[in-house]
């Protein structure tokens, strides 16, 4: 059993475990389910941003700890400054995230990610209810009836959605539903990254979903390469977290990439 399939396998028993204790009535009575979201797509093609979806994360399997002391508010607050998108891990045993994070950065003006492993539309839910403006489906996790089934619920919330991909044979996952689609150049299986990845598959995504790059982006350069290549959107997690300030790491990335960027 590889690490996506342990996430997955531990995920299903703790969204069953959640449903017992809160019902779908109960998430729709949340003073945030109401709320008007944010869209990202406007905010990734928004040109006077950087296209960067910056992530709050405190671990993840393969590194450990990242950062376990800069609270949620200082870093996306800094990150609401260029940034197009927050993302936030929710998952607490492999990421040591939690729900109340995203909550904690709801203040923010631009669009929050619910960085999640999506296995059940209960899921959806707790996304809206927690004040979430996106949400993630990993394709390596749902099939393609599944996201369809999956996205249709976000969209009728109110929701949009990231299809995250890692290969060629996951395009099939991209339907109607779907508002952007994300390229994971980190295999969840092996845990390896590598940026070609993105190049490979950038020509073979569909023009109006705004493509996003996740994952092994460290430099500007990289950026602009990607930029160049055709992605709108650039999913960064570890390396503004990894930084003792990450509010100061992430202000001075905007600042070098907006020189190359024009």
């Amino acid at each position: 059993m590889n690490i996506l399939d342990k996430i997955v396998a531990r995920k299903k028993e703790e969204v069953q475990y959640r449903k017992t204790k809160k019902k779908i009535f109960d998430l729709e009575m949340s003073d945030l389910f109401g709320r008007k979201t944010f869209s990202l797509r406007q905010f990734v093609l928004d040109e006077t941003r950087t296209g960067i979806i910056a992530e709050y994360k405190r671990k993840s399997p393969s590194k450990g700890i990242i950062n376990d002391k800069a609270s949620v508010q200082e870093v996306t607050e800094a990150y609401a400054q260029a940034a197009s998108g927050i993302s936030v891990l929710t998952d607490t045993d492999f990421f040591g995230g939690k729900m109340e994070d995203l909550q904690s950065a709801r203040f923010n003006q631009i669009p929050i990610l619910r960085k999640d492993f999506m296995v059940d539309e209960y899921q959806i839910y707790e996304a809206k209810s927690i004040g979430a403006d996106v949400i993630l489906l990993i394709a390596a996790c749902l099939s393609p009836l599944e996201v369809k089934q999956f996205a249709s619920t976000a969209k009728r919330l109110g929701l949009e959605v990231l299809l995250e991909i890692h290969n060629e044979d996951e395009l099939k996952h991209i339907c109607d539903e779907v508002d952007l689609v994300g390229v994971n150049n980190r295999n969840l299986k092996t845990f390896e990254v590598s940026i070609q990845t993105s190049l490979d598959l950038i020509n073979k995504i569909p023009t109006n979903k705004p493509a996003v790059a996740e994952s092994g982006i460290s430099n500007v350069d990289t950026i602009v390469t990607l930029h160049e290549a055709g992605f709108s959107g650039f999913l960064i997690g570890e390396n503004f977290m990894k930084e003792t300030n990450p509010a100061i790491a992430f202000a001075d990335f905007a600042k070098k990439l907006k020189t190359k960027l024009v």
